[in-house]
């Protein structure tokens, strides 16, 4: 197929590559020097996201925030301007879902179809073609995307109609983000009452309070090992898209905004860039008065 790709970041990066290894015709945008091996795999590089569309049958979009998404689609050059009739849009940008809903219909207003797609599983899911995949759009939509997806991830399920991804990432970012700070906790408060740590989780795996992210997440707090999977940043910018949603539907997420507040102040202290395992820094930093 041709197949568009637009956002080549961490994420993004090694999605296309998997797409151009299985032989479809890739046309890329924002293609920098981190990327060119993407160019020297096959993939076509072209200037604009309106070349990227006027190419493709298929546009996938991997892009950090909501507001990149509106602008690839209806800024000047965007994909809204070029899309071929009956074209496929997938979003797997993790972006709000009240946009999502916004972009979708103006979309399919144009006779394109669309499903947004955001994903889970981090870099690792990414290059090992493993995602976690939460699909929002029509039946017909989805199964026209399904292959393509399939090629990137390994879970992949049809929530809903369009957004309906979106708000399932959301949910996911809340209960990850709320489960790390627990796990925080916990295994801070083993060190501090003089207790091996590593000697706690390993009790706690195979109990009730096992997780995976007891698993991976409390070993790398155990360890240090903060290099990133997920950075805090970017889960932070997901738990405001659920904060946003909530206040929207007038509900509370209370947890949710004292782990956004924690995140935050993470952020401020330089520690944006570490993986959201290092949330337990915060803990450190609070205990110690520092």
């Amino acid at each position: 197929m041709k197949i568009g790709f637009i956002g080549l970041g961490v994420m993004g990066r090694p999605m296309a590559g998997h797409l151009i290894a299985t032989g479809h015709n890739v046309f890329l945008h924002r293609v920098k020097e981190v990327s060119q091996d993407l160019v020297t795999a096959g993939g076509i590089a072209l200037d604009s996201a309106a070349a990227v569309a006027a190419a493709s049958e298929v546009v996938v979009l991997m892009l950090p925030d909501t507001p990149d998404v509106e602008e690839v689609l209806f800024g000047d050059h965007g994909v809204a301007s070029c899309l071929q009739d009956g074209a496929l849009v997938i979003d797997m940008s993790s972006i709000s879902p009240v946009a999502t809903r916004e972009f979708a219909a103006r979309i399919t207003a144009q006779g394109a179809d669309w499903v947004d797609a955001p994903v889970s599983g981090g870099e690792a899911g990414a290059k090992n073609a493993a995602l976690t995949i939460m699909a929002g759009g029509t039946e017909a939509a989805f199964a026209r995307a399904k292959p393509i997806l399939e090629v990137m991830g390994k879970r992949i399920t049809h929530i809903g109609s369009a957004g309906d991804g979106q708000v399932a990432k959301v949910c996911n970012q809340v209960i990850v983000g709320l489960t790390i700070e627990a796990v925080a906790e916990g295994l801070f408060l083993a060190a501090r009452a003089g207790a091996d740590p590593a000697r706690v989780r390993e009790a706690l795996t195979g109990g009730f309070a096992d997780s995976a992210i007891l698993k991976v997440h409390g070993e790398r707090m155990i360890d240090e090992a903060f290099a990133p999977g997920f950075r805090i940043a970017l889960h932070r910018k997901d738990l405001g898209l659920a904060i946003d949603a909530a206040r929207a539907l007038d509900v509370a997420l209370p947890n949710t905004a004292m782990v956004h507040q924690l995140m935050g102040a993470a952020i401020g202290r330089g520690d944006g860039d570490l993986d959201h395992s290092a949330l337990i820094r915060n803990l450190q930093v609070l205990a110690s008065g520092e």
